[in-house]
């Protein structure tokens, strides 16, 4: 049987490969290999609210799982991704019901973003981290989506929606530092699009 290999949420970024989605960054635990999982925009609005402990308006698909899980007293033990072929993740959420055990399967930004709001560990196999990891030297190693984050202007993204899309992803601390940046630089046309985005979160409810 293959190692299982603990993993964490280590952020999300711009993905670099295709176009309109995200790269969700596991770290291996207390390890210095990364993996990349490319996921669309929902999943990753849905993965950063949780890092960021958002409560939307109203309840996501993901929220609503939970909620159920909770209310009929099941416990998610762990998320499980054990196989990649062909470009593709899988994973299975591994719930117990007393001394039952029940094995959903699912695909990984749902599974990730679902135990992110439940706080249940997630596991994948050493082969899978040996074959789609990436290694980072321990000297040079960085947050990823801060990093990438900070090398992104508004100017990068023409795209309104894509625009937006970036802007709701933004943490909320780092949204009023590039809003403070802005005006110190007189740059008041990127100082606007901050305010209209903390604007928004605040009608929204999303300031928390």
């Amino acid at each position: 049987m293959d190692t299982r290999i603990k993993l964490r949420v280590q952020g999300l970024t711009n993905s670099q490969v295709q176009s309109g989605a995200y790269a969700l960054v596991l770290a291996e635990d207390n390890g210095l290999r990364r993996v990349p999982i490319i996921v669309g925009t929902a999943e990753a609005q849905s993965i950063a609210f949780a890092l960021e402990q958002i409560t939307p308006p109203r309840p996501l698909t993901h929220d609503l799982f939970t909620k159920l899980l909770q209310t009929v007293n099941l416990k998610l033990a762990e998320v499980f991704i054990y196989k990649f072929d062909e470009g593709v993740f899988y994973s299975e959420l591994v719930i117990e019901n007393g001394s039952e055990q029940l094995r959903i399967d699912s695909r990984t930004s749902d599974a990730i973003a679902i135990a992110l709001r439940m706080n249940c560990a997630i596991y994948t196999t050493e082969g899978i981290v040996r074959e789609c990891g990436v290694i980072l030297d321990e000297d040079t190693e960085t947050d990823t989506a801060a990093e990438e984050e900070q090398k992104l202007e508004p100017s990068d993204l023409a795209d309104e929606k894509k625009l937006n899309e970036w802007l709701s992803l933004i943490p909320v601390g780092e949204l009023q530092e590039r809003l403070d940046e802005a005006i110190a630089s007189e740059n008041y046309e990127y100082a606007k699009l901050y305010r209209d985005e903390q604007d928004r979160r605040e009608q929204e409810g999303l300031n928390k």
